[in-house]
């Protein structure tokens, strides 16, 4: 393989997310999330752990920053504690919590780099779900409003912005099966929440757009890539399904102002999505200037075989949760996820072709292996390989016409990986949890020259 040139002011950077480093949980005015209220409800996080301390971020934040001067990244893309800015979710700001954020902003620019805010990845404050949550109408109002209040306050120095991250997740594995926070299992709330929080993120981008002229707005979606398992129509049929309710469920009300019709039918037996409004399609289409993409995996698909779907079981995949998941024998990251790159490359093609000349990026792109320290420090090829190949996909699409701006590492640091604890590691950089020590990776490093150079590498 040969070194892969990619395009001059191509973005470098890394990813985080509040909950999964910050820690101080419950310094200087922050509120419980339901995060902390999830990881703290017995059996519900692998071996008991939380977020509580984390990679003690809150006081550790000039030494995580000084490492990605020492990569030579150009942007560093984190998300904003909600409970944290604006406790409850109603409300004036607490100034202690805005000002961590300031500080943070403010080192960043001074460092030469460029600060990427995500306004919500995934910490709702507790007092809003139990007011009734994503699932509750109300709560894309209060988030419509933090995101004024945030951006009022910071968009003079941070000029990127993305409301949500993979509103996927926070709707389906928070309200449908249960693995994430807040942990419900009701198929109409997850069907609610997912249309409410694309309208909080209509509602938040009109909000921002007239505060400060020029920022670029725009959200972050984990799509899924699927392949069929055969050539069989019924395997195609169950592909449609599946990107029905994991893409076009927010892709379409997004870039096109519709609810898939297709979709509309495979959900008929489970709602009549009476909670869509009339102006609520309008208000999610309001015009994006970047659209975010995390991408892990892709999956092969099959149709159901056997015994019909048990009604009482939770899926993620409503009204198509007799689809097949299919194992392909391909290498696997720690998480299980089979690595296939040339599904980022087609996932890209897909996307451009919908969203024409909407600038893209990477927003996460990563994989967990077993890291421990040696002698030497923390070696991780498996890492650098799947960057590579990675990195290789995305140069490829670019090559195809993508406008593909930017690609961001996950993650930083070893962290909290939600439901997994901290048993999962994704970090470029090894952290000690006992003592908080960091040891950047070889990924680290060889991450950083692709950055200095904006160039892949000769393998």
């Amino acid at each position: 393989m040969t070194e892969l040139n990619f395009p001059d002011g191509f973005r470098w950077g890394a990813a985080t997310a509040a909950y999964q480093i910050e820690g101080a949980a419950a310094e200087d005015g922050r509120t419980p999330s339901i995060w902390d209220t999830f990881s703290h409800t017995p059996g519900k996080v692998r071996d008991g752990d939380t977020g509580d301390v984390a990679c003690d971020h809150y006081h550790r934040a000039a030494e995580d920053l000084a490492l990605i001067s020492g990569m030579g990244l150009g942007a560093y893309r984190f998300s904003v504690a909600w409970p944290r800015i604006q406790p409850g979710g109603r409300g004036p700001v607490n100034q202690a919590g805005l000002d961590f954020y300031r500080r943070l902003v403010d080192d960043l620019l001074a460092r030469g780099i460029e600060p990427w805010i995500t306004l919500y990845h995934w910490d709702l404050p507790q007092e809003l779900e139990d007011s009734g949550g994503w699932a509750a109408r109300d709560t894309a109002y209060r988030f419509a409003e933090f995101s004024a209040l945030t951006h009022e306050a910071l968009g003079d120095r941070v000029h990127s912005w993305l409301t949500l991250n993979e509103p996927w997740c926070s709707a389906m594995l928070g309200y449908g099966t249960g693995e994430h926070a807040p942990g419900h299992q009701d198929k109409i709330a997850t069907l609610r929440a997912a249309h409410h929080l694309m309208l909080g993120h209509g509602l938040a981008i009109q909000a921002m757009r007239p505060q400060h002229a020029g920022n670029q707005l725009g959200i972050t979606l984990n799509l899924h890539a699927f392949t069929p398992a055969s050539d069989a129509p019924e395997d195609a049929d169950a592909v449609r399904r599946l990107d029905g309710i994991g893409n076009r469920i927010f892709l379409d009300p997004l870039l096109r102002g519709e609810f898939p019709a297709d979709l509309r039918a495979d959900l008929a037996p489970v709602s009549d999505l009476g909670h869509i409004q009339d102006g609520d399609l309008e208000i999610i289409s309001a015009p994006i200037d970047l659209l975010g993409l995390n991408y892990y995996s892709r999956s092969a698909i099959a149709a159901a075989e056997g015994e019909p779907h048990d009604p009482a079981s939770h899926s993620p995949w409503i009204g198509s949760e007799r689809v097949r998941h299919i194992s392909r024998g391909l290498p696997v990251t720690d998480m299980g996820w089979e690595i296939d790159p040339d599904g980022l490359r087609q996932q890209l093609l897909d996307v451009h072709a919908v969203a024409g000349d909407l600038p893209l990026y990477v927003t996460e792109n990563g994989a967990a292996y077993p890291d421990k320290p040696g002698p030497d420090g923390v070696d991780d090829p498996e890492r650098v390989a799947y960057l590579d190949a990675h990195l290789r996909a995305c140069h490829s699409a670019i090559s195809a016409g993508v406008p593909l701006k930017g690609y961001f590492a996950w993650s930083l640091l070893d962290n909290f990986e939600w439901a997994h604890g901290y048993a999962k590691r994704f970090g470029l950089t090894y952290v000690d949890y006992p003592t908080q020590t960091r040891i950047p990776k070889t990924s680290s490093h060889w991450y950083g020259q692709v950055a200095r150079n904006n160039a892949v590498p000769t393998a």
